[in-house]
């Protein structure tokens, strides 16, 4: 992904190192399947890599954009916008790229995180930016970049067989899902159902990760992993092995998204698997 300037603040380089396991990953499936990888559908919604790597890059962009030209940011979210209205989301996607793919379109996306890490490090962090949803610093942009970089990933390395191996950046991740954890309810319309409860995960590094820890409306404990396939929507809490406590943790599981835009529902249970998703990948390729 190129050199990164001493002047970044940790979420920017986390970001790219993010980046740059993902595309890591989409090399050793280039060298052991061909370019046929970027057309096999995944188990999310039946994107393809292609379909990922454009919404990456098209909202790569759209947050870089966001930081150095506010006007022309909104200019673009109004048209994105429309065409979420319409469901044409991957469709605009498309458009706006110019039907760049395969190759040229990863090539494109890693080439970009480069200038766009340099122009988030020598920002300040607490800027606020415009986006989909309510404005946000300039760090949890680049935090939020991270975390659909991961959610959006785990479908094709669902569809190669490989089980991700987590790292401390993960954290980030974790951060933004505890976090949303009132907007989760309010952008249903719903009421919150009571205060965050406890959040007591294992963390990647063998490390405790914890959270609201004096909350008496009870608790998810699990692996840092697990929660954040749920809160990204990646898995159902039913396909974890995540412990649930307490009304209020229950139904913030059953529902938790931790990302911008309008409400949606998380996978049915059963619907993800690596093991399912590898041995179709193997029967197209």
């Amino acid at each position: 992904m190129g050199e990164r300037g001493n002047s970044m603040f940790r979420q920017v380089s986390e970001f790219a190192d993010e980046c740059a396991a993902f595309a890591d990953l989409i090399d050793r499936a280039l060298t052991a399947a061909g370019p046929r990888v970027f057309d096999c559908p995944t188990l999310f919604k039946q994107w393809t890599l292609n379909d990922i790597l454009s919404h990456l890059h098209v909202w790569n962009w759209a947050a870089d954009t966001a930081l150095h030209d506010p006007a022309r940011f909104e200019a673009f979210f109004g048209q994105a916008a429309a065409a979420m209205q319409r469901n044409k989301m991957k469709e605009f996607e498309q458009q706006w790229l110019k039907d760049l793919r395969h190759e040229a379109l990863f090539d494109s996306w890693r080439a970009f995180v480069s200038p766009m890490c340099e122009r988030f490090g020598n920002a300040d962090p607490q800027q606020r930016v415009k986006w989909a949803g309510p404005d946000m610093s300039v760090r949890s942009s680049i935090s939020a970049r991270l975390m659909e970089t991961w959610s959006h990933a785990q479908a094709f390395y669902d569809l190669a067989g490989e089980a991700r191996q987590d790292q401390a950046r993960l954290l980030n991740v974790v951060v933004l899902g505890v976090n949303t954890y009132k907007w989760t309810f309010r952008n249903r319309g719903l009421a919150l159902p009571a205060d965050p409860p406890k959040v007591l995960l294992r963390s990647p590094i063998g490390e405790p990760w914890q959270f609201n820890t004096d909350s008496e409306t009870g608790s998810v404990q699990g692996t840092a992993t697990e929660f954040c396939q749920v809160v990204t929507q990646v898995r159902n809490i039913r396909d974890t092995q995540l412990e649930v406590e307490g009304n209020a943790a229950a139904n913030w599981m059953n529902i938790a998204q931790c990302f911008a835009g309008p409400p949606v529902d998380p996978p049915p249970a059963g619907t993800r698997s690596i093991a399912e998703q590898h041995m179709a990948f193997r029967h197209q390729t």
